[in-house]
Protein backbone atom coordinates (compact mmCIF):
# COMPACT_ATOMS: atom_id res chain seq x y z
CA UNK A 1 0.00 0.00 0.00
CA UNK A 2 3.15 2.31 0.34
CA UNK A 3 2.50 2.95 -3.37
CA UNK A 4 -1.00 3.40 -3.54
CA UNK A 5 -2.05 6.84 -5.90
CA UNK A 6 -5.62 7.71 -4.81
CA UNK A 7 -4.77 10.70 -7.70
CA UNK A 8 -7.37 13.61 -6.88
CA UNK A 9 -9.80 11.83 -4.81
CA UNK A 10 -10.11 13.10 -1.50
CA UNK A 11 -10.24 10.45 1.28
CA UNK A 12 -11.35 12.87 3.95
CA UNK A 13 -14.76 13.95 1.38
CA UNK A 14 -15.45 10.41 0.11
CA UNK A 15 -15.52 9.22 4.05
CA UNK A 16 -17.86 11.79 4.79
CA UNK A 17 -20.30 11.06 2.04
CA UNK A 18 -19.98 7.42 3.11
CA UNK A 19 -21.02 8.32 6.45
CA UNK A 20 -24.07 10.86 5.42
CA UNK A 21 -25.04 7.79 2.61
CA UNK A 22 -25.39 5.32 5.51
CA UNK A 23 -27.35 7.78 7.72
CA UNK A 24 -30.11 8.73 4.98
CA UNK A 25 -30.39 5.01 3.93
CA UNK A 26 -31.44 4.03 7.43
CA UNK A 27 -29.80 0.47 7.92
CA UNK A 28 -31.50 -0.30 4.53
CA UNK A 29 -29.59 -1.65 1.15
CA UNK A 30 -30.47 1.00 -1.34
CA UNK A 31 -32.62 -0.31 -4.54
CA UNK A 32 -29.48 -1.64 -7.34
CA UNK A 33 -27.75 -2.31 -4.30
CA UNK A 34 -25.60 1.07 -4.03
CA UNK A 35 -25.74 4.93 -3.53
CA UNK A 36 -24.31 7.99 -5.51
CA UNK A 37 -21.45 9.46 -3.20
CA UNK A 38 -20.53 12.19 -6.53
CA UNK A 39 -20.83 12.91 -10.28
CA UNK A 40 -17.77 14.31 -12.42
CA UNK A 41 -20.86 15.78 -14.66
CA UNK A 42 -19.04 14.24 -17.62
CA UNK A 43 -18.19 11.25 -20.01
CA UNK A 44 -15.20 12.35 -21.69
CA UNK A 45 -12.23 10.69 -21.29
CA UNK A 46 -9.86 13.80 -21.41
CA UNK A 47 -12.54 15.83 -18.97
CA UNK A 48 -12.24 12.70 -16.72
CA UNK A 49 -8.39 12.83 -16.74
CA UNK A 50 -7.93 16.37 -15.74
CA UNK A 51 -10.78 16.09 -12.57
CA UNK A 52 -9.07 13.06 -11.21
CA UNK A 53 -5.97 14.44 -12.26
CA UNK A 54 -4.88 11.11 -14.16
CA UNK A 55 -1.95 12.55 -15.66
CA UNK A 56 -0.17 9.09 -15.85
CA UNK A 57 -2.60 7.02 -17.87
CA UNK A 58 -0.82 5.98 -20.67
CA UNK A 59 -3.65 4.68 -22.80
CA UNK A 60 -6.37 7.17 -23.27
CA UNK A 61 -9.04 4.87 -24.51
CA UNK A 62 -12.19 4.07 -23.18
CA UNK A 63 -10.52 0.57 -21.76
CA UNK A 64 -7.27 2.71 -20.39
CA UNK A 65 -9.37 4.74 -18.38
CA UNK A 66 -11.89 2.29 -16.52
CA UNK A 67 -8.86 -0.33 -15.85
CA UNK A 68 -7.16 2.73 -14.14
CA UNK A 69 -10.64 3.69 -12.47
CA UNK A 70 -10.97 0.01 -11.14
CA UNK A 71 -7.42 0.29 -10.01
CA UNK A 72 -8.29 3.71 -8.31
CA UNK A 73 -11.32 2.45 -6.67
CA UNK A 74 -9.85 -0.37 -5.41
CA UNK A 75 -7.43 1.73 -3.74
CA UNK A 76 -10.06 3.56 -1.85
CA UNK A 77 -11.91 0.68 -1.01
CA UNK A 78 -9.00 -0.72 0.93
CA UNK A 79 -8.40 2.90 2.37
CA UNK A 80 -12.17 3.81 3.59
CA UNK A 81 -12.91 0.30 4.38
CA UNK A 82 -16.34 0.22 2.15
CA UNK A 83 -16.60 -0.67 -1.27
CA UNK A 84 -16.30 2.28 -3.87
CA UNK A 85 -16.94 1.64 -7.87
CA UNK A 86 -16.74 4.27 -10.59
CA UNK A 87 -19.82 3.79 -12.99
CA UNK A 88 -21.41 5.86 -15.25
CA UNK A 89 -25.04 7.27 -14.72
CA UNK A 90 -27.86 6.98 -17.46
CA UNK A 91 -27.00 9.99 -18.82
CA UNK A 92 -23.30 8.90 -19.70
CA UNK A 93 -21.74 10.88 -17.09
CA UNK A 94 -18.63 8.92 -14.26
CA UNK A 95 -19.93 8.80 -10.72
CA UNK A 96 -18.06 7.36 -7.63
CA UNK A 97 -20.73 4.85 -5.94
CA UNK A 98 -20.94 3.21 -2.64
CA UNK A 99 -21.64 -0.41 -3.22
CA UNK A 100 -23.61 -2.64 -0.64
CA UNK A 101 -23.95 -6.20 -0.56
CA UNK A 102 -27.33 -7.39 -2.27
CA UNK A 103 -27.64 -10.04 1.16
CA UNK A 104 -26.37 -7.86 3.33
CA UNK A 105 -28.49 -3.68 4.21
CA UNK A 106 -25.69 -1.37 4.68
CA UNK A 107 -23.96 -1.68 8.24
CA UNK A 108 -25.45 0.20 10.73
CA UNK A 109 -23.26 3.53 11.92
CA UNK A 110 -21.08 3.06 15.04
CA UNK A 111 -18.80 5.27 17.28
CA UNK A 112 -16.03 4.32 15.45
CA UNK A 113 -17.00 4.51 11.72
CA UNK A 114 -18.12 8.41 12.81
CA UNK A 115 -14.87 9.22 13.94
CA UNK A 116 -12.97 7.74 10.60
CA UNK A 117 -15.42 9.84 8.86
CA UNK A 118 -14.51 12.90 10.92
CA UNK A 119 -10.63 12.00 10.61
Amino acid sequence: MNDAKIYNVCLQRVKFQITNAKQRLNNTCPSGGRVALESYNTGDIEEIIDILEIYDLDNHTEEGLNEKLEDLAYTVSVLVRDKIVFDYDLKGNLGLYLEFKADRPAKEINTADAALAAA
